[in-house]
């Protein structure tokens, strides 16, 4: 693995794989599903045949472009269904984690670090609520939590790009409006977005949270035509937990198809790349780094399926298995983002997963943000407004072979601040993350 340095924008915006880049720090009502298979997809008409008789259970909304009217009652009342929802994860998190010392200072600190960057969340709290360019809450399985939602651009003048996303939120806490401003962000840029929910623990387990992220990944590849998506161009990304669970989910479908399986409803060929956000790939090295910082062991075991678990849930742990070789040649290009600071999940989680996809011959690049935190890159440095090498990047490959679309994005006016900057400071200052 080679190092580019990172003194020129023209580094950053490298677009071989295999290379690691360090970006210096800079504050400034239910319808039929139809698939929609890629070509050079490696499903079989008969799962052909399988997912069009495939339907989801419970009710799925009407599919259609936004744009339509609703109600102020409507909306209201899904915001206090939505308040209710995180005040009940609230309190579960607080029983299991119980109210010793260290968890009421890193409540604490999480109150004055929402406090301070309240500003941009209201903002985007409005965004999400009232918006028309938002449709909240689809339906994509039949499990409890699986809903998603989806970020449109302005203009559905045709198919656009579509980023599946996966949140974090330590696999307790994790929502799908957590990819709010993500989500806002990108659809300025004429991307959709799709924002997935999944269960959290002690809703379920890690095998849970997987097989949702699978369901939906699958929703999407299978219905997003319908929705003004281009099911040849799909992206499936993951920030903090979601970027491991979003990474376990693909490996898995890698496997299943290099074993020939046919009863699938999704397949990795459909996903165009993969962009992992501070993600951790390999348990068995985090689960001690993640007592310390307060994720307890016993707890982080339960949520994992047990000590045995470990492994099978590791990404990083998986693709050395000789068995799962041909699996590793079907991921598409893997992309790791990673701030040098985070200590939540330390870079190292990334550097260790880039080097072991490289030595098994995955297209794999790494970029490093110098001394970005955990919470950074996801939510200050967007926050922040204006330039974002992350987020330039990141709509950079997406756009990568549309002329079109590369010019708007060089036309496109600097991102707005959402919050000021001595607030921001204020908050990197007092993160708990």
């Amino acid at each position: 693995m080679t190092s580019s340095p990172p003194a020129t924008l023209s580094s950053n915006r490298n677009r071989s794989f295999g290379t690691e880049t360090t970006i210096m720090s800079c504050d400034n009502d239910q319808t039929d599903a139809k698939p929609l298979l890629s070509q050079g997809s490696s499903v079989s008409s008969g799962s052909f045949n399988q997912m069009q008789r495939r339907r989801v259970s419970g009710k799925l909304g009407k599919l259609g472009k936004p744009g339509r009217q609703q109600s102020f009652s409507r909306d209201i009342g899904h915001a206090a269904a939505e308040t209710y929802l995180l005040t009940r994860l609230t309190i579960t998190l607080l029983r299991y984690l119980g109210v010793g010392y260290r968890w009421i200072t890193r409540l604490a600190a999480l109150g004055i670090y929402a406090a301070l960057l309240m500003p941009g969340f209201l903002q985007v709290a409005y965004y999400y609520f009232f918006s028309s360019q938002v449709q909240r809450s689809i339906v994509y399985g039949d499990q409890p939590r699986n809903r998603l939602d989806l970020y449109f651009p302005k203009n559905l003048d045709g198919p656009k790009p579509v980023v599946a996303f996966v949140t974090g939120g330590a696999w307790i806490i994790g929502y799908k409006a957590w990819g709010s401003l993500l989500g806002q962000q990108l659809a300025e840029r004429d991307i959709i977005v799709a924002c997935i929910d999944y269960r959290n623990f002690p809703q379920g387990t890690i095998g849970d949270m997987v097989t949702d992220a699978s369901e939906g990944i699958s929703f999407i590849c299978n219905n997003i035509a319908e929705y003004g998506g281009d099911p040849n161009r799909i992206y499936l990304m993951g920030q903090s937990a979601g970027a491991h669970i979003s990474a376990c989910a693909l490996l898995d479908q890698a496997i299943r198809e290099a074993k020939g399986e046919e009863s699938i409803s999704w397949s990795v060929s459909q996903i165009k790349a993969y962009f992992g956000l501070s993600g951790g790939y390999n348990l068995c090295k985090l689960v001690d780094h993640f007592n310390n910082r307060g994720l307890y062991r016993s707890l982080f075991l339960s949520i994992m399926e047990g000590e045995e678990s470990l492994k099978r849930f590791s990404p990083g742990v998986r693709i050395e298995d000789p068995s799962n070789r041909n699996a590793v040649s079907l991921l598409p290009p893997v992309i790791l983002f990673h701030g040098t600071a985070d200590y939540s999940i330390p870079s190292f989680a990334s550097k260790d997963f880039a080097a072991a996809l490289q030595r098994l011959g995955a297209q794999t690049e790494l970029i490093l943000f110098d001394g970005k935190t955990h919470s950074d890159l996801f939510l200050q440095d967007p926050l922040r407004g204006g330039k974002d090498d992350m987020f330039d990047h990141l709509v950079a490959v997406i756009h990568a072979g549309d002329e079109e679309a590369l010019a708007k994005d060089a036309m496109a006016p600097p991102r707005r601040r959402l919050v000021p900057e001595v607030l921001l400071r204020m908050a990197s200052y007092i993160s708990p993350f």
